[in-house]
């Protein structure tokens, strides 16, 4: 058939392409040329097509693609009658003149209308381009929509992309596309493994690339690739425990090999001693190779790695593997002895050197303000306030230790090793030490979304005052993020102070401890700028060092609640996606933040109670009710009485009200006073009979100025009490 579909292949070969950004280069591709053939009408038969790539190439391939544009209509207006024909109806110059740039006679012209009346117009109808013709277009316009950071220029012409192009495949059906792309000519040839096959790989088809790179030694299907790579990585690590796959470090061997092959290779049980997150972090982040776990968990002194070829000695590239992890595990060998020969404490003395922020001081600064709030916060927590300051005085030590200087990501954790070792805590009875050292740990958790908050008490006091001290800090000194800049992610630490306390069930006065944390923040800022002052030289540095401390004075002296809010309503707009992505409609957050609960333990029960009083069959009605009151009390002329007269009270209706006002005042007192705010809405929920009764028979403005301020006063006593929980008018759709 004719307009049968036919399948597509375009695969550009390269050299090595940049690992971390190879597959969004294979999806922008893939996603370019659809948007491309669909710009231009043609109809494609997608499937389950994906993505195709391995380091050496990017592909797509297609299982229909229509061989031809449909039929192409365009429609082009000209000049209104009034302006295209003369009093005698004949047609103008400037008629003549668009009838002509049609190539048509102005009698071959149709008309239309619009709202400023009839004009002509020429349509006209061609037969669409060939789908061959196109792909030139195609091909160049999905490579102009790469994100490509840095393109490369290869050759004595002006083309860039990623990496040099070596080869071009474009086949459309049987038929090689006569096109060029970034100077290369396409053909039907791709090319196999580099060492595994040699010469190229002839496609009679698209439909055979898949099998025929496979017999080449490429799998150019990354899922494919990848699932091999696990299947090996497990194979090869079974004799000894089970492989640790992270899914970035998978996702990276994965952009690096044609033919996977693991290699099961092993060192020096000696290096074991090193903490083993930094073996790890070695052995993943640097040489891409998967660790070895006991049934415990353990690091076991196994690793496997993944060559790009199945080799016939293989012994001499486990050799290679051995040989190269060496060197970096005695680097961090000797790091880790160094630094637990110096200990905490005597690493500490160095962060006072260390600026943290230039309006806030030394690292040594910070941790002293994280001591300080750590200490307040320890008995909601249950935890000594002595044990949670010292534990706060050596989070930040091993940030000079020599580990961390080659291992970033151990902030926290290599500090753990070394409390647990340090002579300095000795005095510490065992239990007290341990957590001590697991605190410095979890004072970074969590470390990322998706993470686990502090574990321990302590850790959970450090990680809340760290964060504390972090969010104030950043808001003092004019830090707050703005678009996608968050230089102190501020966001993430806000959402972090959020969980900790919610997911530990923490009852903190949320606003207390913002105000804490801003006084010590411009403390900071005010003692910063008077040591900028007094090492000033020059009259102008001095004039700008003054100017800084006047403003910081300034804000110390300002009113504290706007900056107390401010962090407020930052952290709350964290828990909107906290809770959104929980399920929790956003008008039932809404309902709870309006009240803005100073306690986030309280928050969370608040949100709990809403949901279940949503469910409730009279909870519409109410929230529709408790809107309807709010409007009424917020046009009341004059101020509202603060208490109901029972003798101006006449109809049955308001008398029914007021005694079933007052009940549910009582029955709900001591269960708003524990937090059982489902009992409290449920029960608020058996006032709908006497609410709705109400509204039907009871005029609120009556023409008696007493009766209408006492019916104000029972509507403003009754919206009191459905408000104690959630503005639940929120609820009303």
């Amino acid at each position: 058939m004719a307009n049968a579909m036919h399948p597509l292949l375009i695969e550009l070969g390269t050299e090595e392409l940049p690992v971390k950004a190879l597959p969004g280069l294979a999806q922008a591709f893939f996603d370019g040329v659809l948007a491309a053939l669909e710009k231009r009408g043609i109809a494609v038969e997608r499937g389950d097509a994906r993505p195709l790539y391995t380091p050496r190439r990017i592909a797509v391939l297609l299982p229909g693609v229509a061989p031809t544009q449909p039929e192409q209509k365009s429609e082009v207006l000209g000049p209104y009658l009034n302006i295209a024909l003369d009093a005698d109806g004949q047609p103008t110059r400037a008629l003549q003149g668009f009838a002509a740039k049609a190539g048509v006679e102005w009698t071959a012209l149709e008309r239309t209308s619009d709202k400023r009346g009839e004009r002509f117009v020429h349509r006209s109808a061609s037969p669409g381009e060939s789908t061959a013709a196109l792909l030139p277009q195609v091909v160049a316009e999905a490579i102009d929509a790469m994100p490509i950071p840095k393109p490369m220029r290869w050759g004595d012409h002006d083309h860039a992309f990623a990496r040099p192009v070596l080869w071009l495949v474009a086949l459309l059906g049987e038929d090689v596309v006569d096109m060029e792309a970034l100077g290369v000519r396409a053909g039907r040839e791709s090319r196999g493994h580099r060492f595994m096959h040699s010469g190229p790989v002839p496609l009679a088809r698209p439909g055979d690339y898949v099998e025929a790179m496979r017999d080449a030694r490429v799998l150019v299907d990354p899922d494919e690739r990848r699932a091999r790579i696990v299947e090996e990585v497990n194979a090869a690590a079974a004799p000894h425990g089970s492989a640790r796959i992270d899914g970035d470090n998978l996702e990276q061997v994965n952009c690096l090999v044609e033919w996977p092959v693991a290699v099961a290779c092993s060192f020096d049980p000696a290096f074991l001693a090193v903490p083993p997150e930094a073996l790890v972090a070695t052995m993943e982040a640097n040489q891409k190779f998967f660790p070895v776990l006991g049934e415990d968990g353990r690091l076991l002194e196994h690793f496997i790695g993944i060559a790009n070829i199945a080799s016939k000695d293989e012994a001499q590239v486990r050799l290679g593997y051995e040989r190269v992890i060496r060197p970096r595990f005695a680097d961090a060998q000797f790091f880790f002895t160094e630094d637990i020969r110096q200990g905490l404490a005597s690493m500490n003395a160095g962060l006072g050197a260390v600026t943290y922020q230039a309006s806030l001081g030394s690292v040594a600064d910070k941790v002293a303000r994280v001591a300080a709030l750590a200490e307040r916060i320890a008995p909601a927590a249950g935890v000594d306030p002595a044990l949670a300051a010292r534990a706060a005085g050596l989070s930040k030590a091993d940030l000079q230790s020599r580990l961390v200087g080659e291992f970033p990501e151990l902030q926290g954790i290599a500090g753990r090793y070394y409390a647990l070792q340090d002579p300095a805590l000795d005095d510490l009875a065992v239990d007290a030490r341990t957590a001590v050292a697991n605190a410095i740990d979890e004072a970074y958790a969590p470390r990322h979304a998706g993470d686990d908050i502090a574990l321990s008490p302590l850790g959970k006091v450090l990680a809340i005052a760290e964060r504390a001290d972090t969010l104030a800090g950043g808001f003092a000194a004019g830090l707050r993020p703005t678009g996608n800049k968050d230089p102190f992610a501020l966001r993430r630490n806000a959402l972090g102070l959020a969980r900790t306390v919610i997911e530990s069930a923490l009852e903190l006065d949320l606003g207390a401890l913002l105000g804490r944390a801003r006084a010590l923040a411009l403390d900071a800022m005010v003692a910063s700028a008077e040591s900028a002052l007094a090492a000033a030289s020059g009259d102008k540095d001095r004039e700008r060092a003054q100017k800084r401390l006047d403003d910081a004075l300034a804000d110390r002296a300002a009113d504290p609640q706007a900056g107390i809010d401010a962090l407020y309503d930052f952290i709350l707009d964290r828990l909107k996606g906290y809770y959104a992505d929980r399920g929790v409609p956003a008008r039932h957050f809404a309902a709870v933040a309006a009240l803005r609960p100073q306690s986030l333990h309280d928050f969370n029960r608040r949100i709990a109670a809403i949901g279940s009083f949503a469910e409730l069959p009279e909870a519409e009605a109410l929230a529709a009710a408790d809107k309807r009151i709010r409007n009424i009390l917020r046009k009341a002329d004059g101020d509202v009485p603060g208490t109901v007269d029972p003798a101006l009270l006449s109809e049955p209706a308001e008398l029914a009200l007021a005694e079933a006002v007052e009940a549910v005042h009582g029955d709900t007192g001591p269960a708003l006073a524990s937090g059982d705010y489902v009992d409290v809405l449920a029960r608020l929920a058996r006032l709908r009979p006497q609410v709705d009764a109400f509204f039907d028979a009871v005029m609120v403005n009556a023409e008696d100025p007493a009766v209408r301020g006492n019916r104000l006063a029972l509507l403003k006593r009754l919206a009191g009490r459905l408000g104690s929980v959630a503005a639940i008018e929120h609820l009303s759709v």
